[in-house]
Formats: C-alpha cells, structure tokens, sequence
C-alpha cells in the first residue's frame, strides 16, 4: 500500500511542479497592482502609467509565446520551462530594486519575456502526459493554479507590503528561483528526442512569428483562440481597476482590497479544481463556455450597484469562480483542437492571453479616467460579445463531423479552415 502511494505520487510530481510554476509566475505578474500606486507616487509618474506597467508584462509575453511553444516543441519542455523561469527570477528582483520609471518598465517587459516561454511549454507538457478523455482534469488543474496565481497575486502582494514595499518583489523572486531549481532537479521531459528532432527539421516550424499569427487565422480553433483574449481582457481589466474603484469611490484601505482578493481567489480556485472536470464531462466546453461568459458579464455590471465591503467579496468571489471555470474550458476543447500541434497551439493560446493583458489593464485605466463605473461595464459588453461570437462559431462547426467528434473525446484531428 505504501509502495502504491509512493508511485502515484512520483506520477502526479511533474504536474505537481508545473501548477507551482505557473502560479509563481501569475503571482509575478499581479503582485505589483497593489503596491503601483506608492511606487508612482514615490517616483512621481502618472495614473496610466499604473495600468501601462501592468500592460507591459503583456506586451513582451504576446511577441514571446509562439517562439516558447515552438521552442518547447524542438528542445523540450523541460529547458524552456527552467529558462523561463530563471528570466521571471531576474525580472522581480529588477522590480524590487528599482528606482526609476524606466527599470520598472525593463523589469516588467523582462517577465513578459519569462512568462511568454514558461506558459506555452506547461501546457503543452499536460497536453503530452494526458489523454483526452483526462485532458478537461489535468487542464483543469493548471487553469486552477493561473487563475489562483493571477487573482492571489494582488492579494499577496497588498499582504507582503506591509513588512516593505519591496518585499513582495523579493519574495516572488526567491520563489522562482527555488522553482527554477525543482524544476531542473525533478521534472522529466515530456517529449522523446526524437520527437524533438522531428520538429526542428520540420519546415513549418522554422518560420517566424509573424507567420505563426497569420496563419492562427487559419487554424479550426482560432474563435477560441479570440475568446481566450476576450477572458483575458475582461479578467485583467477586473483585477486593475477593481483596487482604484472602491479605492477612490468607497475610500477602501489596501488590506480591505488584499482580504477580498485573497478569499475570492482562494474560493474560487478550490471550487474550480473540485467542478470543472465534473462540468466538462456532463456538458460540453461549449455550454460551459457561453454560460460561465455570460454569468461573468452580469457580475461585472451587479458589482456597482453597492459599495459594501460583503457584497464586494461576494461579486469578486462570483467573477473569479466563473472566469477560473472558463479557462480551463476554453484551454481543454483547444487543446483537444489541436492535436499534434500542442506546442503552436499552446504558444498562441498565451500570445492572445496576453494581448488581453495589454489591453485590458490599458483601456481599464484610460476609462477610468473617464468614470469609474465606465471600465466595468465596457469588460461586460466585451463579454457579452464573447457569447454571440462562441455560439456563431459553434453553429458552423457542427457542420464538421469531426468537430462532433472533438467535442466527444474521439478525434485528434486538427485542420485549418
């Protein structure tokens, strides 16, 4: 019995390490939101250059994400996922030491730079080591631990800000180096030599970036390619704005925002990770998809009718529930999409996230400026929108015999359209 333990154990460690990886790097990417208002200040930069900060990391992760899950495809999960990694390491640790407006801008296009390797080669690694029929669970499990990272990092962050404003910044640099280090030591690759091979001398995978979002155009799964950035867009333009509205509206302290992202984050993620397996096997990714879409939405426009403290938490722990849902929805019926092909499709499935990092905190801080009720109702609209477009692609797609058979967990075929 021991000896069965030890087993399973020793088969659950790679996927163990990469939901700590990339919760180390989420956590990286939204620690800086509640402490961006002191370090402008310190540093005398304006508002937007808060949401411009957050912006950043997207920017560098959408140019860098085809080139991770290329590279991941012809020299393994396992280097780029260490190199990433490290590059994550070295961008906190500029943050932390940082004292001009330009090193907080290299710092985080640095992590962009990290995140856009990391991501793309996690999720190819689960897409290598799981079956279809278990992919929605082992997807589900990784959507967990990036939807945690990225609504727990603020909440991380406002916490670690009270023993130093640099504080957070040290500490999630010293969590990606003991990362960096585990995942050197104790993570097997995933892909044979020869399949690495296979994919270095292949001639579609020697073509530059710009090709590969061309021809994501192309590809059969290119509407949940825009809906992974419409979530983006509407989960990243929440989690910016949400600080400075009750911040500047209801005169919130940032322990009162750090408490309610943290238990929203935490609730939501523990949910996820108990239900979407569950959801993807009684309905199908596209019913949860538009459903948890359209829940998201209204969330994003109920939250202004009050300012009290429990009926925030309440809204943020609803939003994060259903985009925590949507994620790994969107990722398994893509992943399921693609494939051969997991390391394109993972590489463009985090270059449109981050497209929705980029924009979303941007126009988040440009409405706000506007109104402050303005930013939540554009995110609802754009959600709102998601729907008409899933269910339109979702119509014509069924005219395919194989899509049926994607949906059911038959096909491994992928084609362009």
């Amino acid at each position: 019995m021991q000896r069965f333990n030890m087993l399973k154990v020793m088969r659950n460690m790679p996927l163990l390490i990469l939901m700590v990886n990339t919760f180390i790097a989420l956590v990286g990417v939204g620690l800086a939101i509640p402490v961006l208002p002191k370090f402008i200040s310190e540093i005398g930069a304006s508002g937007k250059d808060m949401g411009y900060l957050v912006a950043a990391t997207g920017l560098t992760q959408f140019l860098f994400s085809p080139l991770g899950g290329k590279l991941s495809d012809q020299y393994g999960r396992k280097i780029i996922t260490v190199i990433g990694l490290a590059i994550i390491m070295v961008s906190q640790f500029m943050f932390s030491v940082g004292t001009d407006l330009w090193v907080l801008y290299l710092s985080r296009f640095i992590g962009g730079i990290g995140v856009g390797l990391l991501i793309p080669a996690t999720m190819a690694y689960v897409a290598d080591v799981t079956t279809l029929e278990n992919r929605g669970k082992g997807m589900g499990l990784l959507g967990a631990s990036i939807s945690l990272g990225f609504v727990i990092g603020p909440g991380i962050g406002g916490f670690l800000a009270e023993f130093g404003i640099r504080v957070p910044f040290y500490a999630s640099a010293l969590a990606a180096a003991i990362a960096m280090l585990v995942s050197l030591l104790f993570l097997p690759e995933s892909l044979s030599k020869a399949q690495q091979h296979e994919f270095r001398n292949s001639s579609l995978e020697q073509n530059g970036m710009v090709h590969d979002i061309k021809r994501s155009f192309k590809v059969s799964y290119f509407v949940l390619l825009l809906l992974v950035f419409t979530m983006t867009f509407g989960l990243a333009n929440f989690e910016t704005i949400f600080g400075l509205y009750v911040t500047e509206k209801y005169e919130y302290t940032p322990k009162d925002i750090s408490i309610i992202m943290t238990i929203a984050a935490l609730i939501g993620v523990i949910i996820q990770a108990l239900v979407v397996d569950k959801l993807l096997q009684r309905f199908n990714e596209i019913r949860v998809i538009n459903v948890c879409f359209l829940l998201s939405a209204l969330t994003m426009v109920v939250i202004l009718l009050s300012g009290n403290f429990l009926f925030m938490l309440m809204m943020n722990i609803l939003f994060i529930l259903f985009t925590s849902i949507l994620r790994p929805a969107i990722n398994t019926l893509l992943s399921k999409m693609a494939g051969s092909e997991q390391g394109f499709a993972a590489g463009m499935n985090n270059a449109y996230s981050s497209l929705g990092n980029i924009i979303g905190p941007s126009l988040a801080g440009i409405l706000f400026d506007v109104s402050f009720n303005v930013p939540f109702i554009f995110g609802a609209v754009i959600l709102l929108g998601s729907i008409v477009m899933c269910v339109a692609w979702n119509q014509k797609a069924r005219q395919n015999s194989d899509f049926v058979l994607i949906l059911s967990g038959k096909s491994k075929l992928v084609k362009e359209r």
